[in-house]
């Protein structure tokens, strides 16, 4: 790993956003490879971001900062990315469900997504059943991940599985969801594929299912 690479990691892992998009920029001038920057310096960076999470030594704070710098520098990197560096792990539709407006846990997994190589199509808050499932169609989903933070709008989670169900794309799309009301007992009882208790089981479900 080259210095600049080393750096954008370190920078990632503290959560310095500023110094993440210059190291970055120091590595495309020095013509290194950009799926290496991203390899190495991010997606490698936030796998640490988790780990560091699971053991107790992130908490939610260190984890959105460092999302935060992880996505800063992907906006630099980006326009180098050819199509054929981006391997994209798999294309995930997200969205926190219609009747709730809560973000920061979706976000969270969102950009902790993201960070781990998968393309993201993040819908909001406040999303209908119609939305969800015209998102999967035109993208070719391979997963739908919802949250939901209130009990009330919990319900809404079985809607959209129903409406995959009845466009006869459920066995095409896997779906995760969570929040804070919500279960592994409530993913088994509306017919989910899975829970994650938080961002970074997240990432590690969504690779097992599809793996």
């Amino acid at each position: 790993m080259s210095q600049e690479i080393q750096e954008l990691f370190d920078a990632i892992l503290s959560g310095n956003a500023k110094l993440a998009m210059d190291k970055v920029q120091a590595a495309l001038d020095l013509d290194q490879d950009p799926s290496q920057i991203l390899n190495q310096g991010m997606i490698a960076a936030m796998a640490e971001v988790g780990e560091h999470f699971e053991k107790g030594e992130y908490f939610v704070p260190e984890m959105l900062i460092a999302a935060r710098a992880m996505q800063q520098g992907l906006s630099i990197l980006k326009p180098h990315l050819q199509q054929s560096d981006l391997v994209s792990e798999g294309r995930v539709v997200i969205g926190t469900v219609k009747g709730d407006l809560h973000d920061i846990g979706k976000n969270l997994v969102a950009m902790m997504l993201e960070g781990a190589g998968f393309e993201m199509i993040d819908l909001g808050t406040d999303v209908s059943a119609e939305k969800f499932l015209a998102a999967a169609q035109e993208s070719s989903a391979n997963v739908v991940a919802m949250s939901a933070l209130l009990t009330t709008t919990m319900p809404n989670m079985k809607t959209v599985i129903e409406a995959l169900k009845k466009a006869g794309l459920r066995n095409q799309v896997k779906v995760i969801i969570g929040g804070a009301p919500v279960t592994e007992s409530y993913a088994q009882e509306i017919g989910a594929d899975g829970y994650a208790a938080d961002a970074s089981r997240a990432v590690k479900m969504t690779k097992t299912l599809l793996s």
